[in-house]
């Protein structure tokens, strides 16, 4: 078995560590930030400096792939999670009988073990603490990587890395799970590898979060979907652990009177302008203030350039890779899949042959999860387009076949209790869109029933009541 450096130490560096540590590798996760995980949820959620994380007491959501995989994957990290107390969220548990046709067995699916990220964060540690053949080291910076030998045909072949202490560590493969900030590209440079392909731009969003808890441990009632587009802005309802929950409005970065959410007041007036969703505000507020999350990067890396790795023994996952903005909660899902997807690549194929390995995980990567980071991509940029009309008093009418259909599938699934599971499984990171729509009667039911959708009532304020609401 190998020797793996794996750079980061978030939840795709341990979810890949742990993968890889029980195959049976000898794993070392280099995590730059260096306070361990607190004892308890709020310790956690108070005290846990994350620094590298810029994200990590933002409202998160685990969709129901991620809990999927760890019961597959890493059931004892559900056990951790459950015993901080993370809670099990299922939609189709709050929805009337009436509109999926009575719950069934496979509903279970749909499932979510929800937390708050230093929570989930927190589980994870713990599971990894008692993973024979891995070693978390916390408090280490990654400056370089290490090569040997000279490059075939221009590409060089890296053995391990530096430290910013100066210690080498020697590796058969070093995974790079880094994160939006990675440095890899920078790296990669240094040693005189060609910079992968990027693709690189602002995703546009604004984030205005808050959390909560109630005082008896229960989570208010679910009166539309988790996340809902209400005009130019859209809420995040999103449960977490131990009778907490995280609220968020997303606003265009361009729409500057929205800015005025940063103010509490504000944004209490705002949340509570919404009617289907007004009664999550009603808890004990966690926060003396709005989170705000800015400048999010839609990124993707391609690190086989004209057929030919940039640079083999290192290879990047989750986040290194691509990222997106994290409105949809797929980031972690999509980030397991990945990390999932090299520890399976790792049993069929050689370390050994270093230039074929890089080549294959490019293909794995492009075949596994490419699809859902381009349908969230897609998604993403409909939606932001839609805001800036909005803004502007337009209609948005971009003439996109794929577009319609979104948004008939959405206005369908309160009228099926069919279309209602395949927007689900699209939800919960469970297929993409053309999968469901591909399964059978399930267009012919969208276009009929949603064709209706630009009429479908919206229980909001207008574009001019909301700005009246922000002005106060």
């Amino acid at each position: 078995m190998a020797r793996i450096v794996v750079i980061g130490g978030g939840i795709g560096g341990l979810t890949s560590g742990m993968l890889l540590a029980r195959d049976g590798h000898d794993v070392a996760v280099l995590e730059r930030d260096g306070a361990p995980p607190p004892e308890s949820p709020d310790e956690a959620w108070n005290g846990w400096e994350r620094r590298g994380v810029n994200q990590f007491r933002m409202i998160h959501l685990f969709a129901p792939r991620f809990r999927a995989l760890l019961e597959s994957e890493l059931p004892d990290v559900v056990a951790e999670a459950e015993a901080l107390g993370a809670i099990r969220y299922n939609p189709m548990r709050l929805v009337p009988e009436e509109m999926i046709a009575g719950y069934r067995d496979t509903d279970d699916e749909y499932t979510m073990v929800s937390a708050r990220r230093p929570v989930m964060e927190s589980a994870l540690a713990r599971a990894c603490a008692n993973t024979p053949r891995l070693e978390v080291r916390r408090g280490v910076t990654v400056s370089e990587l290490l090569t040997a030998g000279e490059p075939t045909n221009g590409v060089p072949h890296v053995v391990g890395v530096r430290t910013d202490a100066g210690e080498e560590l020697r590796a058969d493969l070093v995974v790079d799970a880094a994160g939006r900030r990675s440095s890899l590209p920078a790296m990669l440079t240094t040693i005189g590898a060609r910079a992968p392909e990027e693709e690189l731009e602002d995703s546009g969003f604004m984030y205005y979060g808050r959390h909560f808890r109630s005082a008896d441990g229960t989570i208010p009632p679910l009166m539309c979907g988790i996340l809902m587009p209400w005009g130019t802005v859209s809420t995040l309802t999103l449960p977490c652990d131990n009778g907490t929950w995280g609220l968020g409005i997303i606003a265009s970065a361009k729409d500057a009177t929205m800015r005025g959410l940063k103010d509490v007041d504000t944004w209490m007036r705002t949340w509570r302008s919404f009617p289907l969703v007004a009664h999550w505000a009603e808890g004990e507020p966690l926060d003396d203030d709005v989170a705000i999350m800015a400048k999010i990067e839609d990124r993707h890396r391609t690190f086989v350039v004209d057929g030919s790795p940039v640079a083999t023994g290192v290879l990047a996952v989750a986040d290194s890779w691509a990222c997106t903005n994290p409105s949809l909660g797929r980031g972690a899902s999509i980030g397991f899949m990945h990390a999932v997807a090299l520890r399976d690549l790792l049993r069929v194929a050689s370390i050994d042959f270093p230039m074929e390995l890089a080549q294959r995980w490019h293909e794995v990567t492009e075949a596994t999860v490419e699809p859902y980071y381009r349908a969230t991509l897609d998604f993403d940029r409909h939606r932001l387009a839609e805001i800036d009309a909005g803004i502007e008093g337009k209609a948005y009418d971009p003439g996109d076949p794929q577009y319609e259909i979104a948004q008939a599938l959405q206005s369908a699934a309160g009228k099926d209790p069919e279309v209602f599971r395949a927007f689900l499984k699209v939800a919960a990171v469970l297929a993409c869109p053309e999968e469901v729509l591909a399964e059978p009667g399930i267009f012919d039911k969208v276009v009929e029933l949603g064709a209706g959708w630009r009429e479908e009532p919206v229980f909001a304020p207008t574009r001019e009541e909301l700005l009246a609401i922000v002005a106060g």
